[in-house]
């Protein structure tokens, strides 16, 4: 589904919402209060400027007995196959952000992966599936990461732990070419990077991943994930925390041309492993 034709679907969405609540007799804030969101949420989803989660939906269906409609058309503008169910709603989310900010403490995030490196991270995941399946998936991350192409794009911070760097995935020769692709972003001032050097010891958000997004017109919100599931976090309390985490780790990493200098030097560490080998 195009970009244009999806929010026209979501505007939809959002005007059935508001029908069917009024033809309940519930403000935004009553209907909120009963689906344990905010009456600003409600009216975020009705001028389609916030997507609901599935839970949210399912709660709505309940509370205005509107029969699963709302949980239906979530699943079908959400329902992109090439992504886990958990993580679809972050991919609609990432279309809309202003902003992205990413720690990585074990893997190169989706949006900066090359298609080797996202390949060698598919099939060491699941090693007996198709060609087929894995192409499918490596496909779809690379299209996330044409944002970082386009003219609009959001602005991009990334905060890599050093271990990131040194893991050789997919071979030396290919995770040298994966650090100066990251490289090349920075210098091409697309995104900003820094590292989180193994001298740093403890940190923040010890081990977890976490992406935060801002938008122009809805608050701000966090995703976390775990094995094989992930959580969506917009409730400004738990959001606000973890920005918070998130400026630490921002504090304790290298300064980003210290950052890109350890970046391109660990990627030659990779060519030379690789020549000889």
């Amino acid at each position: 589904m195009a970009n244009g034709s999806r929010q026209a679907a979501w505007e939809f969405f959002g005007t059935e919402l508001k029908r069917r609540r009024e033809d309940a007799a519930l403000t935004q804030a009553e209907l909120g209060h009963r689906v344990f969101v905010s009456g600003g949420y409600i009216g975020q989803f009705e001028q389609a400027i916030r997507k609901p989660q599935l839970d949210v939906a399912q709660r709505i269906d309940e509370i205005l007995q509107t029969g699963g409609f709302f949980e239906r058309t979530w699943r079908k503008l959400i329902d992109d196959k090439r992504y886990a169910d958990y993580f679809a709603a972050v991919v609609e989310l990432e279309r809309l952000a202003t902003k992205i900010a990413e720690f990585a403490p074990t893997l190169v995030p989706g949006l900066l992966q090359t298609a080797a490196y996202a390949r060698a991270v598919m099939l060491a995941g699941n090693p007996f599936v198709t060609d087929e399946y894995i192409e499918e998936k490596v496909t779809a991350r690379r299209e996330r990461a044409q944002m970082l192409d386009d003219a609009t794009r959001p602005v991009y911070w990334a905060i890599l732990h050093e271990h990131v760097l040194r893991i050789p995935v997919g071979g030396a020769g290919m995770m040298a070419e994966q650090l100066a692709h990251i490289a090349d972003l920075a210098r091409q001032r697309r995104i900003v990077v820094q590292v989180l050097p193994y001298s740093v010891g403890a940190y923040p958000l010890m081990g977890r991943m976490v992406q935060l997004m801002e938008f122009e017109d809805a608050p701000p919100t966090a995703y976390t994930e775990a094995v094989y599931s992930g959580n969506l976090l917009d409730n400004p309390t738990l959001v606000k925390r973890v920005q918070e985490a998130y400026d630490l780790l921002r504090a304790a990493a290298l300064p980003p041309e210290a950052s890109l200098t350890l970046i391109e030097s660990a990627a030659e560490d990779h060519r030379r492993c690789a020549s000889t080998t």
